[in-house]
C-alpha cells in the first residue's frame, strides 16, 4: 500500500505538470520510468537521424547513446570524452542542426515552465530553435512549485552538482549551494526561463515518475 501512495503522487505530479505544458503550448507526456521514456525516444529514432545530446546525465543514466548507434542513428555529443575544447564547440554548433536533440531542464515547474542554467548556452540555444525536435526529459525530483522555487533549486541543487561532477573548484563544491561567485571557472553564466514553446520549435516534455538527473 505505501509504495502504491508513492507511485499515486508521483503520477498525480506528472500528470499536473504534463497538463501545464500543454497549456503552454509545449508536447508533454508522463512515463512512470525512464524505461518506458527511453522507448518513447528511440521512436523517434530512424538510420542516419542526426541525435544531438545536450550534456544531461538524465539522458546518460538512459543509456540513450548506445541504443542511438544501434539504431543507425548518428550520435552528436560535445560531451564524449577524450575531445578538445575546439572539439566540443565544433560539435556543439553541429548539435544545433540536429535532427533530434535531447537535453534535460534543471527544473520544472507545476505551471509548465522549463527553467535552466548554463556555461556556454549551447544547450538552452538548442532548446529554443535550432533542431527539428527537441526532446527534453526530467525525472519527478525536478519539479518545483513556480518559477522562484525553479531557481532556488537551481542555486541549492543542480548548480553545486554539477559543478562537483565535473571537478570544477568553485565555491559552492565546498558550501554545497550557490555563492554567486565571481570566478573565472563559473559555469552559471546563462539563465533560461520558456514560460511558453517557442514559436516554431517541436519540443516534447518527457515527465518521470522517478528520481533521475540533477
Amino acid at each position: 500500500m505505501n509504495m502504491e501512495i508513492h507511485n499515486w503522487h508521483k503520477e498525480a505530479l506528472g500528470e499536473k505538470v504534463v497538463g501545464a505544458f500543454k497549456k503552454n503550448d509545449f508536447n508533454a507526456v508522463y512515463f512512470p520510468t525512464a524505461e518506458e521514456a527511453a522507448t518513447f525516444i528511440m521512436d523517434h529514432v530512424k538510420p542516419e537521424t542526426k541525435v544531438g545530446f545536450g550534456g544531461s546525465m538524465t539522458i546518460n543514466n538512459m543509456g540513450i547513446q548506445d541504443k542511438v548507434e544501434a539504431a543507425g542513428g548518428k550520435v552528436l555529443d560535445h560531451g564524449a570524452p577524450g575531445l578538445t575544447l575546439e572539439e566540443r564547440i565544433a560539435i556543439a554548433r553541429e548539435e544545433m542542426l540536429s535532427d533530434l536533440y535531447l537535453c534535460s531542464s534543471n527544473a520544472i515547474t507545476l505551471d509548465g515552465m522549463l527553467v535552466n542554467i548554463d556555461g556556454m548556452g549551447n544547450r538552452v540555444a538548442a532548446m529554443s530553435f535550432g533542431p527539428k525536435k527537441v526532446i527534453v526529459v526530467a525525472g519527478i525530483n525536478k519539479i518545483c512549485k513556480d518559477e522562484k522555487a525553479a531557481f532556488e533549486r537551481l542555486e541549492g541543487i543542480a548548480a553545486p552538482m554539477n559543478n562537483k561532477r565535473l571537478g570544477i573548484q568553485n565555491p559552492c563544491t565546498k558550501t554545497g549551494t550557490c555563492m554567486n561567485c565571481q570566478s573565472k571557472s563559473r559555469i552559471c553564466r546563462v539563465y533560461s526561463v520558456l514560460r511558453k514553446k517557442p514559436m516554431v520549435t517541436d519540443i516534447t516534455v518527457v515527465v518521470i515518475g522517478e528520481n533521475v538527473g540533477y
